[in-house]
């Protein structure tokens, strides 16, 4: 299916629903060759202004879909705005339930040592049959030793979860030495996927405070979350300058 892309302060987005992400990514399985997945939210995107290769990176993914109430109210500023919020945990979750049913190879990538096997052994219990073929956690140092190893394994679906920005620029760095088809970008999702952090409560998902949540329970966290009001600040005096000229 072709979809529609839009550009927020710079970086290029399939304007999709969850539903029509998910279709995306099961036509691109469909090719015989690597593609790319990206889920960039207000804190990757504010990054990519000020990291320019960043910025590259993620527009040169085959998808790249708004994760975060950041990039909505932005695209709504640009008078472009996004069908919907597609969040990185759940487009991982409904390809995940798809490879169940195609028996398509699942390689996890990323996390600390012991949650990707934990998130693999709740996903396997929620989509029985589904065919993991491998699982490496993030504390490695030799790139050429983890592409053997997916390739070894013959996986179709690569999920790199290490953090922005390292894992687009793992991706985009080793796409073309890997035989994957699918590679997805999903940040701390194994944490979620195994249990070991909360989401937050669909009331807060509903009203775009999921981010407001996050900081409750890790406050620690609040050096991070100012990305947010930077980049819709950035965005507005962008937009503001646009519409002077």
């Amino acid at each position: 299916m072709q979809s529609e892309k839009i550009s927020i302060y710079g970086i290029s987005y399939n304007n999709v629903t969850l539903d029509e992400a998910a279709c995306l990514c099961e036509e691109l399985l469909k090719e015989e060759k690597n593609h790319v997945v990206v889920t960039p939210n207000a804190e990757i995107a504010y990054l990519a202004t000020k990291d320019k290769q960043l910025g590259r990176i993620i527009n040169s993914a085959d998808v790249a879909v708004a994760d975060g109430i950041g990039v909505v109210y932005a695209s709504k500023v640009y008078g472009t705005p996004v069908k919907e919020k597609v969040p990185g945990v759940e487009l991982g979750m409904r390809v995940l339930e798809n490879a169940a049913k195609s028996g398509r190879g699942v390689f996890f990538l990323g996390a600390k040592p012991g949650v990707a096997d934990l998130a693999a052994a709740k996903i396997s219990e929620k989509f029985p049959g589904i065919n993991f073929v491998g699982i490496r956690d993030g504390y490695f140092k030799d790139d050429g030793e983890v592409i053997e190893n997916i390739n070894a394994s013959g996986a179709e679906i690569l999920f790199v979860c290490l953090g922005a920005p390292k894992q687009e620029q793992w991706m985009a760095e080793n796409r073309d030495k890997l035989n994957t088809r699918l590679m997805l970008g999903l940040g701390g999702s194994f944490d979620v996927y195994s249990d070991t952090v909360k989401r937050a409560p669909k009331i807060f998902i509903k009203l775009g405070l999921e981010w407001f949540y996050r900081l409750l329970k890790e406050p620690k966290r609040l050096g991070r979350m100012m990305a947010l009001p930077k980049y819709m600040f950035a965005v507005i005096l962008d937009k503001l300058g646009k519409k002077g000229k």
